[in-house]
């Protein structure tokens, strides 16, 4: 990684819920980071060194599950991340992030961030919604890993992707994600996936061209998402 001075104070999660009055303290505490794509940020295991928010392209937040990794989330467009590290309980972190492309982002300590915290109202009920959100996500994708077919777990992971990052005017996700990256964000093996997509493709529920996924039947994808 190296060095970084392009974050213009406006777009990430912090920046955009901190009083305008708190951005000197912010410009003064940050490090700014450019990560290039399949690099590591840090990872699982890591001393925690800080808070990290993203000020343009994508990382995977991803963990050890057995012999296999498991995606839990993608952070891009002014995210929050590494803030699991924020805990009394231990000083490493429990996941690891990756650049998915050339991505720009920030850190700053952990003492800043709680400081940002107790300063900052609006950033800090945020943070609880956004706590509350991310443990909901967790128990959902937890119990969709035990009780749901891989068909199911392949949509709702489609259904997701599709809801953060959008589909571009041919009906594509605008995202650039491998099929070995798409497996591990499903929790599945990538031949299972693999075959899986096929069964997709037949049934006209997505697309491919190249490396790009598309979306031909929402609703179809929906269907098999709530079975």
């Amino acid at each position: 990684m190296k060095k970084d001075s392009s974050c213009d104070l406006k777009t990430c999660f912090m920046c955009q819920l901190s009083l305008p009055e708190w951005h000197p303290a912010i410009a003064n505490n940050r490090k700014n980071f450019i990560a290039k794509k399949g690099e590591s940020i840090f990872n699982e295991g890591d001393p925690v060194k800080g808070v990290y928010f993203v000020t343009s392209g994508n990382v995977k937040i991803h963990k050890k599950w057995g012999d296999k990794e498991l995606i839990l989330r993608f952070a891009n467009g002014g995210a929050i991340f590494g803030h699991r590290g924020i805990t009394t309980k231990i000083d490493a972190y429990p996941i690891s992030a990756t650049a998915l492309e050339t991505t720009h982002f920030c850190v700053v300590d952990l003492d800043f961030f709680k400081t940002t915290l107790k300063v900052n109202h609006e950033f800090a009920h945020n943070m609880l919604m956004f706590y509350a959100d991310e443990l909901h996500s967790s128990e959902r994708k937890m119990r969709n890993l035990a009780l749901m077919s891989v068909k199911g777990r392949l949509a709702v992971a489609l259904l997701e992707l599709k809801e953060q990052f959008g589909l571009d005017q041919d009906g594509f996700l605008s995202l650039e994600l491998s099929r070995q990256d798409l497996a591990a964000f499903t929790g599945a093996t990538y031949e299972t996936v693999f075959r899986t997509m096929n069964e997709l493709l037949a049934e006209q529920l997505i697309k491919v061209n190249g490396k790009a996924l598309g979306i031909l039947n929402e609703a179809g994808l929906i269907e098999l998402a709530t079975k």
